[in-house]
């Protein structure tokens, strides 16, 4: 069984930075898409970022400039560089990566169970 854990989450002023990891585990055929997306209190789970496995990026526009996603493909591993970091980053940071277990197999939608990021005014 695959897992996704996310790590290097906290409390951090504004302005500060944090570089979150996700690191993956089980059998992994190969990995399409890994992402980071964020859910807020009350509000709906939003994409932040997200990265092929030949390295194009995609971000959301509020991050655009601030955050770096990057990948390790040899460690089947995603991270989140966030500098600059507001109030309103402040969230659940999720890990996704869209992956096939076996040659020709189907594709999963994994997901970790988050990393909490508290930015504070």
């Amino acid at each position: 069984q695959v897992q996704l854990v996310e790590s290097g989450g906290g409390l951090v002023q504004s302005g500060g930075s944090l570089r979150l990891s996700c690191a993956t585990s089980g059998t992994i055929f190969s990995i399409n898409v890994m992402a980071w997306y964020r859910q807020a209190p009350g509000k709906q789970r939003e994409l932040v970022a997200s990265i092929t496995s030949d390295g194009t990026t995609n971000y959301a526009d509020s991050v655009k400039g601030r955050f770096t996603i990057s990948r390790d493909n040899a460690k089947n591993t995603v991270y989140l560089q966030m500098n600059s970091l507001k109030p309103e980053d402040t969230a659940v940071y999720y890990c996704n990566a869209d992956l096939r277990t076996r040659y020709r197999g189907p594709l999963f939608d994994s997901w970790g169970q988050g990393t909490q990021v508290t930015v504070s005014s």
